[in-house]
């Protein structure tokens, strides 16, 4: 009896840590086995190198990210992306006051502006291409006036690290554009005004 116990309060102690209730406007974290995953890493002292925002149609959760365009992904197929299947999901620490129904009719408004947009290879601040943390903070400065995360200058990160400079090279050449705006998955992930909420 003893032993059954400890297992069930074991059990009981890791329910917290699994599958969260998926609610729209979290924002889910992995680390990307894309080209360029490695850079981004490195650059800017992250685990994590992707993320999106979740949004359910018809009850299941589906990550509006920017991929080669910006875009809904099914969520398990979109885990099944990362490296090890891992992710992590923060809510917004406001959620439960602002994103009611008409809060989640605002930040799909703003989302629906965006959406279709090529990917940004650059990582510029326009919303002529788009990236996946740009992607996820511009969604909620635009609905809600709140700042994920802080925006950082591209000069500001580690850019002497070998990978990292040879996936600047082949960008853009000897013009690195350091006084670019820049947020990053990390910038995001620290954020004070979030809450992890659930990993896998």
């Amino acid at each position: 009896m003893r032993g059954f116990l400890l297992v069930f309060s074991l059990l009981a102690a890791g329910c917290g840590r699994g599958e969260p209730s998926w609610r729209d406007g979290d924002l889910i974290f992995h680390t990307s086995r894309s080209a360029q995953s490695t850079a981004v890493q490195r650059a800017t002292g992250s685990r994590y190198s992707h993320m999106g925002v979740i949004f359910l149609r018809q009850g299941k959760p589906y990550v509006f990210e920017a991929v080669s365009t910006v875009r809904d992904t099914p969520l398990k197929e979109w885990v099944a992306r990362g490296a090890g299947g891992h992710y992590v999901v923060k809510r917004w620490r406001d959620a439960d006051r602002r994103l009611d129904a008409k809060g989640v009719a605002r930040l799909r408004a703003v989302a629906q502006t965006l959406r279709g947009k090529p990917y940004d290879l650059y990582f510029g601040w326009s919303d002529e291409r788009i990236y996946c943390s740009e992607l996820a903070w511009k969604l909620y400065e635009r609905a809600f006036g709140v700042r994920l995360g802080e925006l950082q200058k591209l000069g500001s990160f580690r850019l002497d690290d070998p990978a990292v400079k040879a996936k600047l090279r082949e960008r853009y050449g000897t013009g690195v554009p350091r006084g670019e705006d820049v947020i990053s998955p990390q910038a995001m992930f620290d954020s004070d005004a979030l809450e992890t909420v659930g990993e896998g």
